[in-house]
């Protein structure tokens, strides 16, 4: 497992417009070439022609969902698959406080691993409560809207 915790672009560093502008030509290029697997040469706005970037397409497509993230005004992050938390990194992602965060990991609802006296999370793990969280809110949810529509409160 990897220990990395990836990279992060807080909101408002990158220009919203600046991000919007290279959506655009991204999004552009990527929907006239969309029947094409090729890897993608990016000429950089240096003026140098002869060098290019080269990047797989699915790298491409997802620098486009980092960029409409930050058009938004909103931060993104990146993070390896098998990244390894700390419990202060995992409560930080979740939102949570970190003994809350402990909470969830005693009680099991969050797999963990001790390494040495430290509980580590695996990214992965942490991914999968979030899915289950919210198809458990959005049950609860459509429970409430039903208990509404039975009284005739909608």
């Amino acid at each position: 497992m990897g220990t990395a915790t990836g990279r992060k672009i807080e909101p408002g560093v990158v220009d919203a417009r600046d991000a919007q502008r290279a959506l655009r030509r991204i999004n552009g290029y990527l929907s006239r070439t969309a029947h094409s697997n090729e890897d993608i040469q990016v000429h950089l706005e240096t003026g140098a022609t002869d060098e290019a970037l080269v990047l797989p397409r699915p790298v491409a497509e997802m620098f486009a969902s980092m960029l409409a993230a930050l058009a938004n005004g909103q931060g993104v992050q990146i993070m390896p698959v098998d990244a390894v938390l700390t419990t202060q990194q995992a409560a930080d992602m979740l939102n949570v406080s970190r003994p809350y965060l402990i909470g969830l990991l005693e009680s099991g609802e969050i797999p963990y691993k001790l390494v040495g006296r430290h509980r580590r999370i695996r990214f992965a793990d942490l991914r999968q409560y979030l899915r289950e969280d919210d198809a458990k809110r959005k049950e609860a949810a459509d429970e409430l809207m039903e208990l509404d529509q039975e009284l005739g409160l909608l």
